[in-house]
């Protein structure tokens, strides 16, 4: 397992290691004292353990997020894509961060293994840029209605750049993510 830091602080990309032969590949998608031990040799601390696991499949052009939690009820989330290819994305909603309202992007596909961790104290978003793309992500805490919080997707002071040029239509989103507010409404107490 490798961890290779982004541009926002504690949002790391995870590369399994994968043994391949004749009749196929073997990897580890998860070790709980390994995936610590790299955290703990980047500076990072350790999560939560997970509590849920979660699987999600979309046509291509589906766009899920931006989404978090609030306390008592925040998320990590280690997501990874099983089949088909996403553009994940982290955005820090931490307001003591100095990446606060900074995000970062990243393809996950099956091709590439690649998982995302992403601590608690960001927001979360992805657009399936296949059909029948499978999305799968550990939570360190439960969902929990009452803490549910959303960030418009095309919020222009984040700017975040969606590969939508490579989609032959516009994204499809759902009602709640199409209401959601803007960033500076989410992050205003």
């Amino acid at each position: 397992m490798k961890l290779i830091p982004t541009e926002i602080p504690g949002v790391v990309i995870v590369e399994p290691a994968v043994f391949g032969d004749e009749r196929g590949w073997f990897m580890e998608t998860f070790n709980e004292p390994r995936f610590h031990a790299e955290l703990a040799k980047l500076g990072l601390p350790a999560p939560r353990p997970f509590v849920q696991d979660n699987h999600s499949c979309s046509r291509a052009g589906v766009l899920r997020g931006l989404h978090y939690q609030a306390p008592p009820h925040a998320q990590g989330k280690l997501v990874r894509v099983t089949q088909g290819a996403a553009w994940d994305v982290a955005v820090d909603i931490r307001a003591d961060s100095p990446t606060f309202g900074r995000w970062v992007g990243v393809e996950l596909t099956a091709d590439n293994r690649r998982q995302l961790w992403i601590p608690e104290g960001l927001a979360h978003g992805f657009l399936a840029m296949q059909d029948d793309t499978h999305f799968l992500y550990k939570t360190t805490d439960v969902y929990a209605k009452d803490c549910e919080r959303a960030i418009v997707w095309n919020d222009p002071t984040l700017a975040i750049a969606w590969p939508l040029e490579q989609l032959t239509a516009t994204p499809e989103l759902a009602e709640k993510d199409l209401r959601a507010p803007s960033f500076e409404q989410a992050m205003t107490p």
